[in-house]
């Protein structure tokens, strides 16, 4: 079966449930069949070319122009806007079960109440919502990468390769979400629980998990065996891994207190207090601090995979903060006295 027939299956039978957001797979292919009765023929262009010369106009990109006004028009902006109402809804959803999940007190009360009245185990929704929710992120991730190799392969160009790179600097390329980090490390975690019942429900991806290369972790996941990702879990910064872990909205992966340290500010303010100047240590963008996600997930699963590490690692950082809240509180008071 064609991935666009199995695409526009998996969209209709998500439609039945709620209406979701997804790639016009059918409507981007019929733009750029548009765009290929466009092209001059081959016919036509050997009026005009020898043969020998038709033949290498693939490779210079001379059937199509640079800036189609067919596609450029209509084909990616189009995209651009599926791709961002794909991300928005992932990243909503996705927060949405995993604050539910590490929820506590008054709200993890009520959570666990509506889950029996509606007759649904807790864990088990869980774990069925992340299998759902990883689903519509992956197909909707390769039906993007599909219709601009198609783009490409019609252009003879890599104006949709150029796209994909421009789709990650706007942080709308959902593989580079920080929730589908949160959701492997809430798969691994849920996948190491001790209780048997737990410890029995399926995952909701094969070949996910938390490996060690020459003492350095990271994650490394197979996604229906087209898709390969690999997060690296060492804080460029302190070349250590991860405490605290944070990721800013370029999808950089830093310690707290280290992202703190890169953004001017201390952990008293946090994050959102950096200047919109202050860039990223590695891709240098600007603006990346205010909206940065807490790995909350990622820090249970290497709290609980370097026990020894994180112990030493939380001693440190405690007399660190300890140091800067009184360091803040002690201006705030020289402030309020006038001295």
């Amino acid at each position: 079966m064609k991935f666009c027939k199995k695409y526009e299956e998996y969209m209709q039978g998500q439609s039945q449930k709620k209406k979701l957001p997804g790639v016009g797979f059918k409507k981007l292919k019929k733009i750029l069949k548009r765009c290929r009765r466009e092209i001059p023929s081959r016919n036509l262009l050997l009026d005009h070319h020898p043969p020998a010369q038709v033949e290498v106009l693939p490779r210079d990109k001379s059937t199509c122009p640079h800036h189609c006004p067919v596609c450029d028009g209509t084909f990616f902006p189009s995209l651009l806007k599926e791709m961002s109402a794909v991300v928005d809804w992932f990243n909503l959803n996705a927060q949405r079960l995993l604050e539910n999940h590490l929820a506590s007190g008054f709200r993890k009360c009520f959570i666990w109440f509506k889950d029996k009245l509606q007759g649904n185990p807790n864990h088990a929704a869980f774990v069925q919502e992340g299998q759902d929710l990883v689903t519509y992120a992956i197909i909707n991730a390769i039906a993007m990468r599909k219709i601009l190799k198609k783009y490409d392969k019609i252009h003879y160009s890599t104006q949709g390769q150029a796209f994909k790179s421009q789709a990650n600097n706007m942080h709308i390329e959902i593989l580079q979400s920080p929730w589908l980090c949160e959701l492997m490390a809430f798969h691994i975690n849920l996948r190491e629980v001790k209780d048997d019942r737990r410890k029995a429900a399926p995952a909701f991806f094969e070949g996910c998990s938390l490996v060690f290369k020459d003492e350095k972790p990271s994650i490394l996941c197979e996604l229906f065996d087209l898709v390969k990702l690999e997060i690296d879990l060492t804080c460029s910064i302190c070349l250590d891994t991860v405490f605290d872990p944070v990721s800013l909205t370029c999808g950089h992966i830093f310690c707290y207190m280290c992202a703190c340290k890169a953004g001017s500010v201390t952990t008293v303010d946090g994050l959102k207090a950096a200047h919109a100047k202050e860039k990223c240590p590695l891709c240098r963008e600007g603006g990346v601090y205010e909206d940065a996600v807490h790995l909350d997930e990622l820090n249970i699963l290497l709290k609980r995979s370097c026990p020894e590490y994180w112990k030493e690692r939380l001693q440190i950082e405690r007399v660190e903060r300890v140091r800067q809240a009184k360091e803040h509180w002690e201006s705030q008071c020289r402030l309020f006295t006038g001295m």
